[in-house]
């Protein structure tokens, strides 16, 4: 088994370079909150970091039975091991009223022990990701907010695809938020356009792989390019309420003719606001409609409530229906139910549970269904020191036969993070 992670983690580092010079997913750069007081720039700070984290993990990838033995049988299942992250990263807020600059980068040298699956070392690789956001004016009645996401990592967003496949993703944003008069009518035209490249973890393939979705050898054949235009509008015609808008058409298509590619159009409109104190509601619908290949359109919908308890405790829960662009299918629906719960103790103290349930139906026939669950504590020893345990669950049947596609996989975590 060969992997070639010295030039996809020199890609990786250029890309992150290339990034921090020119100028949140942000869920996809997983900085420290707190921190040190950081190197003075200008206004704002720069606060470097470094996550060290033991993982333990069921679902690493799929390898020949006998390790000695490269011609011998794959094994059906993914392999578990105990990998090791080494995280160094930084945090750059500058806050401004006529050029605010955020930017969240981190380098993830990903290492695979070969403490359970012998082989494993070859998948070691080098992970990635940052996040920018400028923002010119922000407090004025039009401001314009210029973004940029870039990560690598192995768990795609492109839900057609299997386990054992490694993603680079990098999506570039424009958002125009314009607020006439007092501010209670918001418009906000955007566009983006994203690209995203596979690449296997490894050379071998499941061995009940009947079809190309499953077989990570073949993922690069799903490579594409994503242009969005959109539209979002929010009318506060009371003080905690608001009418609110979101359109928006992507044009997907695909680098090496392996899927039929796009032009989907969805608007929902709805309402958000406090129903009481304590409670906050979003309601939202509307259709999603595919202009290109075989066409067809659904109904959309996102139902979303979050109770606060009290300032320390939280819960929130929802249902989404989406309808999306997709590889190898063209379009697929996700009916989503997922249910959050956040509780802080003593000011350093957090517990998070969160869970989730996806039935995906692709065009086609085809139909998955996902289980997620994400669950732990973190505690702050020091304002520069965080400490983290926690448990994933990932589950995954489908109608298609094959490894890459059904499964079930447990990670246990420890981290240690520090930042200045």
């Amino acid at each position: 088994m060969k992997q070639p992670a010295t030039f996809w983690g020199g890609w990786a580092a250029l890309a992150l370079l290339a990034l921090g010079g020119t100028a949140t997913a942000q869920d996809s750069v997983s900085a420290p909150a707190t921190g040190g007081n950081g190197i003075k720039v200008g206004s704002g700070r720069l606060h470097p970091y470094f996550d060290l984290e033991t993982r333990l993990d069921s679902g690493v990838g799929y390898f020949t039975a006998r390790p000695d033995d490269p011609l011998s049988p794959v094994s059906p299942d993914l392999s578990g091991e105990l990998a090791m992250h080494f995280r160094p990263g930084f945090k750059l807020e500058i806050p401004s009223p006529t050029l605010a600059f955020n930017l969240n980068g981190n380098l993830d040298y990903v290492l695979y022990t070969g403490l359970l699956t012998a082989n494993s070392g070859a998948a070691s690789r080098m992970q990635g990701a940052a996040d920018l956001l400028a923002r010119l004016n922000p407090d004025a009645p039009l401001s314009l907010e210029v973004s940029d996401q870039f990560v690598r990592s192995d768990r795609t967003r492109t839900a057609a695809i299997g386990a054992g496949v490694l993603s680079l993703f990098n999506e570039a944003r424009v958002k125009l938020p314009w607020r006439p008069g007092g501010g209670a009518v918001e418009l906000a035209p955007n566009a983006a356009y994203a690209v995203e490249f596979f690449e296997p973890l490894g050379s071998n393939s499941p061995v009940d792989c009947g079809d190309g979705v499953c077989d990570p050898i073949a993922a690069d054949r799903f490579d594409y390019g994503n242009l969005h235009f959109g539209l979002e509008g929010r009318w506060r015609f009371l003080p905690k309420t608001a009418v609110v808008l979101d359109t928006g058409v992507d044009l997907r298509s695909y680098f090496n003719d392996g899927s039929p590619d796009a032009t989907l159009f969805r608007a929902m409109a709805g309402v958000a606001g406090l129903v009481s104190p304590k409670v906050a509601v979003l309601a939202k619908a509307g259709w999603g409609q595919d202009f290109s290949g075989d066409g067809g359109g659904t109904f959309i919908a996102q139902l979303e409530g979050t109770y606060l308890y009290s300032p320390n405790l939280s819960f929130k829960g929802g249902f989404l229906r989406q309808f999306e662009p997709v590889a190898a299918y063209g379009t697929f629906t996700d009916n989503r139910g997922y249910a959050e719960a956040r509780a802080l103790f003593g000011g350093k103290l957090t517990m998070r549970l969160g869970a989730a349930v996806d039935f995906l139906s692709f065009a086609g026939g085809r139909s998955d269904t996902l289980v997620s669950l994400d669950a732990g504590p973190e505690y702050q020893f020091r304002p520069w020191l965080t400490g983290a345990v926690g448990y994933t669950l990932g589950s995954r049947s489908s109608s298609v036969a094959g490894g890459g596609l059904n499964y079930t996989r447990h990670e246990g975590y420890a981290r240690l993070s520090v930042m200045y």
